[in-house]
């Protein structure tokens, strides 16, 4: 799992890795901090590549994401990207180790 910060890093990935995960997490959010440790146990489990962004680090980015692709904010957030598009997010409690699977599956 590998923290992105910037606009251009995502563009750069979004270029580049036809399948991966997206997780916006918030720092101080105690929901946020269960999801987040849901998807890190996800992350050990999996051959897709995983990236998040720390919403207080990144509210540019987190910003660009949801105008670009038209998802409404949300923290924590979870979107699963294929060929630079979303085809998959959820947020909140919704975002378990087993939603993640089930939509790894149904999106490969």
């Amino acid at each position: 799992m590998r923290k992105i910060d910037s606009i251009e890093e995502f563009n750069q990935l979004a270029a580049s890795d036809d399948l991966f995960f997206l997780v916006k997490h918030s720092l101080t959010c105690p929901i946020s901090h269960a999801a987040f440790e849901e998807y890190n146990k996800f992350t050990g489990s999996t051959d897709v590549p995983c990236y998040y962004l720390a919403v207080q680090d990144s509210r540019p980015l987190s910003n660009h994401i949801a105008e670009k692709f038209m998802i409404r904010h949300e923290s924590p957030q979870a979107i699963l990207f294929s060929s630079s598009t979303p085809v998959w997010h959820a947020s909140h409690w919704k975002i378990t180790h087993q939603s993640l699977e089930e939509a790894l599956t149904q999106n490969r």
